[in-house]
């Protein structure tokens, strides 16, 4: 009798972990502004995190900044327990509905581009914002876990391994 084991292990929680992707080094955002890695390095956590850039709607924070080779990675948390608006946006980024993020900064050094825009060197990083359509076409969210998503991922993996039972 041959067996199959499949291994998995889920990282899932319902507390409103979220990761993303806030800013891209390899593209210009929308107006031809591109930041250079390194001007993230002095950002000062936690980051508040915002909808759509209104300060009057908080709604988490970024606790965790990366700056790797790709660009500036965010991790979180809306406050779904606290803050209602948390668990609309929540609801909103499960759907698909919101998937960028877009961040607000205040440039410290700058210069321009021959084709518009400018290459930032440094800059004060004062929040970033889960929101419809961001500045920067590659910045989104990577991960919203959920212990939703995650029992019907291991629901799928137990029928599978049931089916490859039968067939042996």
């Amino acid at each position: 009798m041959e067996r199959v084991y499949l291994e998995t292990k889920l990282d899932a929680s319902d507390d409103g972990t979220i990761e993303g992707l806030a800013w891209k080094y390899a593209e210009a955002d929308r107006i031809g502004d591109m930041i250079q890695k390194g001007a993230f390095t002095n950002a000062s956590l936690p980051l508040p995190m915002l909808f759509g850039h209104d300060q009057n709607d908080p709604i988490g924070t970024w606790d965790t900044a990366e700056d790797d080779t790709e660009g500036l990675r965010l991790k979180g948390r809306l406050l779904v327990d606290e803050v209602a608006r948390a668990r609309e946006v929540r609801a909103l980024v499960r759907a698909g509905a919101v998937r960028g993020i877009s961040i607000g900064f205040r440039t410290k050094k700058a210069t321009p581009r021959a084709r518009g825009g400018r290459t930032i060197t440094e800059l004060e990083l004062v929040e970033a914002s889960l929101c419809v359509i961001p500045m920067h076409p590659g910045a989104r969210v990577t991960s919203a876990k959920t212990a939703v998503r995650a029992l019907s991922l291991a629901a799928s993996l137990q029928r599978a391994a049931a089916q490859l039972a039968q067939r042996t």
